[in-house]
């Protein structure tokens, strides 16, 4: 009998955005995302036991009451930022992003579920640019912003393999779901 290896962790990007390509309007709103009532957002979270994000992302997440002791929405959480103070967040992992990749492969280690890159396009573009993301995860909204916070930064194409797409008829989201090309 084959012996299966262990699930190795895989670094997700899973964001909402506009069909124009926003993930907030320009002042971080992101009310414009409708609750369907066909995601299943217990189903989504159980996918994850890690969180790696950016700080506005933490910031918005902390305004919202949705970081405690063991992270945001109780799961553990990594937030890469040069400027928080370690101290002012207790169980929270502040990692000043000096070495991505290493930070990436010590979450990889210690995590038994997918890593939800949570969040911002920035810290995306420069883990995608260090080849650290493995899935891209696109919640596309039926909504134009015409502005606001790109879904991704100009830089480097980055090469994806369609595995797998979902409409929700009630609200006309459709998920698309990326493999990354290595």
């Amino acid at each position: 009998m084959a012996q299966t290896s262990p699930h190795e962790p895989r670094v997700r990007y899973q964001v909402a955005a506009s069909l124009d390509g926003f993930i907030a309007t320009a002042d971080g709103g992101y009310d414009w995302i409708p609750m369907d009532p066909d995601i299943d957002f217990g189903a989504l979270f159980a996918q994850f036991d890690t969180l790696l994000m950016g700080r506005t992302t933490f910031e918005g997440l902390v305004a919202q009451g949705n970081v405690g002791q063991g992270g945001a929405f109780g799961l553990a959480t990594c937030v890469v930022s040069r400027t928080l103070p370690p101290s002012a967040h207790p169980g929270v992992r502040i990692d000043e992003g000096s070495d991505l990749a290493a930070t990436v492969a010590d979450l990889k280690r210690s995590s038994q579920k997918d890593i939800w890159l949570f969040g911002g396009g920035a810290l995306f573009a420069s883990l995608a640019a260090l080849g650290l993301v493995d899935r891209v995860e696109i919640a596309v909204v039926p909504v134009l912003l015409r502005a606001g916070v790109p879904l991704i930064p100009p830089g480097a194409p980055l090469t994806l393999a369609l595995a797998g797409q979902r409409t929700y008829d009630r609200s006309g989201i459709v998920l698309l779901e990326y493999n990354v090309v290595r």
